[in-house]
């Protein structure tokens, strides 16, 4: 992550006290996200940083690995969410629903 700093909301607060057990592991408490996902950071002073995650199915990461594509979708969201909607003409006139 050169150049991008992993910290965007610098106002932390203070969750709880803990030691590690006997395997070296941390039992963490009161944890807004319970079940989710976090990436590990750790600084020379030892702090560390839980960064959540979220994920999703291999068969939609394509998109996150496209930019055009995904630069496409987030244009075409904005555009709805603008009321920017295309009007297609009607097909009722091919249909053959009265041919019975």
């Amino acid at each position: 992550m050169p150049g991008e700093s992993i910290v965007r909301d610098g106002a932390f607060a203070e969750v709880a006290d803990v030691r590690a057990d006997s395997k070296k592991r941390i039992v963490l408490k009161r944890v807004r996200n319970p079940g989710k996902a976090y990436r590990i950071y750790q600084n020379a002073l030892g702090q560390i940083l839980l960064d959540p995650l979220v994920t999703i199915p291999a068969a939609e990461a394509w998109l996150y690995k496209n930019a055009n594509a995904l630069d496409s979708v987030r244009r075409g969201l904005q555009d709805s969410a603008d009321g920017k909607l295309v009007k297609k003409p009607s097909l009722a006139k091919y249909s053959d629903d009265d041919a019975g």
